[in-house]
């Protein structure tokens, strides 16, 4: 077993890490904050972890973090997860494409016209979870249904 984990704060680090717990700030950070000052007040890393309900490593690495980042090693760094082929613009495009010209579009034809006219190559799901979140999609049901109904059955013989 290794030495001791032990952080130390000042009272204005104390009060920041404290302040945090009613911050609007992801409850990751209020986490991460909580278990910095439980070991500054003398919890064991194991403690803090079934305390938390974390492993006693991720605590370490927490702990860690503050000592080398300070404040900022509490937040996680920009740049993770995977990243948008598209831009703002190309939805947009998508967009005006959709209300601008007199056809209807399904998404295998959106993806293959963002994939001719702007080299993107989006998958025809995706360009519809993004079009939907945007609320692109369904914004206009009364133009489709209008120009597609066939017109109501209009009675020739009249029985008066």
């Amino acid at each position: 077993m290794g030495a001791r984990l032990r952080v130390f704060l000042s009272l204005e680090e104390d009060r920041t890490l404290f302040n945090l717990r009613t911050a609007d700030v992801p409850q990751k950070v209020k986490d991460r904050a909580e278990v910095i000052r439980l070991n500054a007040h003398g919890w064991y890393v194991e403690k803090i972890a079934a305390h938390v309900n974390w492993t006693s490593q991720t605590v370490r690495e927490v702990l860690h973090k503050w000592e080398k980042h300070g404040l900022q090693g509490l937040w996680e760094q920009p740049g993770r997860g995977g990243k948008a082929k598209w831009q703002e613009e190309d939805i947009v495009f998508l967009e005006e494409c959709l209300k601008k010209e007199p056809r209807t579009y399904n998404s295998h034809q959106l993806a293959q016209k963002l994939e001719t006219e702007r080299a993107i190559k989006l998958s025809p799901d995706r360009i519809r979870r993004v079009l939907k979140k945007r609320g692109s999609i369904g914004s206009e049901p009364e133009k489709a249904t209008k120009e597609n109904k066939t017109p109501p059955f209009e009675s020739t013989n009249n029985l008066t």
